[in-house]
């Protein structure tokens, strides 16, 4: 059921050294475009990255965050158009939800790593610098970076009690169940 795969999911930032199956990266790619989009307009661009030297460059685009992604052995980018929708960076976020939640699915573990609204430096944002490293288009803007593998590490499931429910209204806001 879907909501124990929620409650399974964690952030992993640790993975074993060990690529992950073309068939797998095959179902990853196919469920992050299957992603919702606001009117259809799919304005997301994905840049599946299995090559170790350019996923290292990618750890460092940014000072804090993004380093544990060297030693992922699969990268996923995700891009979008801003020009195509003015609901991209939403449509991003749906995207990479869906690939975090199917690795999970698919026995793997995965980590979002924002890059939007993040320097890279003084000079340029994390985005144009993965940007760069990439190869984009100018249209295109980098939203994030997903580090995916098999697991190293496995967090206890976050417990039901640590569950926020008193930021949940019924109605009105402040109306508490």
């Amino acid at each position: 059921m879907f909501i124990d795969l929620l409650r399974s999911r964690r952030s992993i930032r640790k993975f074993e050294d060990r690529p992950v199956e073309a068939e797998k990266v095959d179902l990853l790619v196919e469920a992050v475009l299957r992603a919702p989009s606001s009117r259809g307009f799919n304005p997301w661009e994905f840049v599946v990255v299995t090559e170790p030297s350019i996923i290292r460059q990618l750890s460092t685009a940014k000072p804090h965050g993004a380093s544990f992604l060297a030693n992922a052995p699969l990268a996923v980018v995700v891009c979008a158009d801003p020009g195509k929708s003015d609901v991209w960076v939403e449509d991003a976020s749906i995207a990479a939800i869906i690939l975090h939640l199917a690795a999970t699915d698919l026995g793997l573990g995965s980590c979002w790593i924002q890059l939007r609204k993040r320097d890279h430096d003084d000079s340029q944002t994390a985005g144009e610098f993965a940007a760069g490293v990439l190869g984009l288009p100018a249209e295109l803007a980098v939203s994030a970076i997903m580090a995916i593998g098999y697991p190293a590490q496995q967090p206890s499931p976050h417990p039901a009690a640590s569950l926020q429910y008193d930021k949940v209204s019924v109605n009105r806001y402040g109306n508490k169940a």
